[in-house]
């Protein structure tokens, strides 16, 4: 167990490193994992979202990487999304950075040139997501001849996102490697097996309860009429203090639509889904981590992986029909055993999907009603009276049998009339 950094087997440079970042102490996923991985284990991490699984697994690997040959890659990192990729690069740089070790990514969206580049140059270590990284395999691009670590990261969300069959194909085209690291915010059973497939006697580590929220994070449900929810939101962003919110949508379509309402309101907005290409998700994530948007509107692409330790409010405007990315949507919050709020609106239609969230995590949210919201009110474009959405029409009610002809036995029809005659035309 490691109780403290500067006691670590850590590299005086990697040291510094983490000094200069201002963290002594490691987190619990840190302390018991950081050691077994220095000893060449494979180790099963487990753990929610924002306890430093990325360091965990970071530190130590950069460490052995400084003991081995370079210009070759030694060191591969598997990430589902390119965020997060992103993400994992820009810290291996800031704690590798006094060290010659190089850092390649590969994630898709960008130009495949610069990354053949940093593929002939033989970085070091490499992130890259699944769909890319096979690209530059089926290409004879990506030689691994020479690797020794493997490291699967946010595993069950690539079970999510349907990246299991890439991940057997990347594991299936890599040589036999000596370490094998698998990090993972739950364990299903799906993933338990892939564990078991490719890694040799690991040792796991698990810290916390599966289905919790990390610890400082005060949640709450807001039951709201559906058609309601934008004008919550709204009366919440303007009358509630919140320096830095992450609203999370369901859909690309709704996540556009409502960052340009929150615009209109006079509010600095970023919108981060799939629909935008590479550079603009990458320029949202900027501006959200340096504070020129105090608002970003994100669909579940930025449920794992996004680490700006400064958001103080999570609001997912739809519930979540899998609970597990509930806890992975409000984890965005209360990182690094900070705090913050985590705000649900809830339709009637969505109870029973809140339920089942409850159960997952253990609690039940407490229900808020503002006193100075109007529930009753009309959304702009509808009648007087309407609550909701306009009901579908009934299906028109099919007329009463009869007989086709009136006044003749049921089921006889009058003989067809003879067609008329047209006149031709001279």
């Amino acid at each position: 167990m490691l109780c403290s950094f500067t006691d670590s087997r850590l590299t005086p440079t990697l040291r510094d490193a983490i000094a200069r970042a201002g963290y002594s102490t490691p987190t619990p996923i840190q302390a018991q994992a950081i050691e077994p991985i220095l000893d060449g284990r494979d180790v099963i991490g487990c753990a929610q979202t924002g306890t430093g699984k990325t360091a965990a697994f970071l530190l130590p690997v950069l460490h052995r990487l400084l003991g081995l040959p370079r210009g070759t890659t030694r060191a591969l990192v598997v990430t589902p999304t390119r965020e997060l990729a992103q993400q994992i690069d820009d810290v291996c740089v800031g704690l590798a950075y006094h060290t010659p070790l190089r850092v390649g990514l590969l994630v898709g969206g960008t130009g495949m040139a610069r990354q053949e580049k940093a593929l002939r140059s033989g970085a070091e270590l490499l992130v890259a997501t699944p769909g890319r990284l096979l690209d530059h395999m089926r290409q004879s691009q990506a030689r691994f001849d020479e690797l020794s670590t493997l490291v699967l990261d946010e595993a069950d969300r690539m079970l999510d996102m349907g990246f299991l069959p890439d991940i057997r194909r990347i594991v299936a085209r890599l040589p036999a490697r000596e370490q094998t690291l698998l990090f993972s915010a739950t364990m299903p059973p799906v993933i338990a097996k892939l564990a078991r497939e490719v890694l040799r006697d690991p040792l796991t580590v698990q810290v916390g309860r599966r289905s919790a929220p990390a610890v400082g994070i005060t949640q709450a449900a807001y039951p709201v009429p559906e058609h309601l929810k934008t004008a919550l939101l709204r009366h919440l962003l303007r009358n509630t203090e919140m320096p830095s919110v992450l609203v999370f949508t369901r859909t690309k379509v709704s996540a556009r639509r409502l960052a340009r309402t929150i615009a209109a309101d006079g509010f600095a907005v970023g919108e981060l889904h799939s629909n935008l290409s590479q550079p603009q998700r990458t320029r949202a994530m900027e501006g959200f981590r340096r504070g020129a948007f105090q608002v970003l509107v994100a669909t579940n692409i930025a449920a794992r992986g996004l680490d700006v330790e400064h958001i103080t409010h999570v609001i997912s405007v739809d519930v979540p029909t899998v609970p597990e990315d509930y806890v992975h949507r409000i984890g965005r919050t209360g990182r690094a055993e900070a705090e913050g709020d985590a705000f649900v609106l809830v339709s009637p239609a969505e109870e029973k999907a809140l339920a089942q969230i409850e159960r997952h995590i253990g609690r039940r949210l407490p229900r808020v009603t503002l006193p100075e919201f109007d529930y009753a009110q009309r959304v702009a474009g509808q009648p007087r009276g309407h609550r909701g959405a306009v009901p579908p029409r009934p299906p028109r009610a099919k007329p009463a049998s009869r007989s086709p002809n009136p006044g003749h036995p049921a089921g006889k029809r009058l003989p067809a009339k003879p067609p008329r005659s047209r006149r031709r035309r001279r």
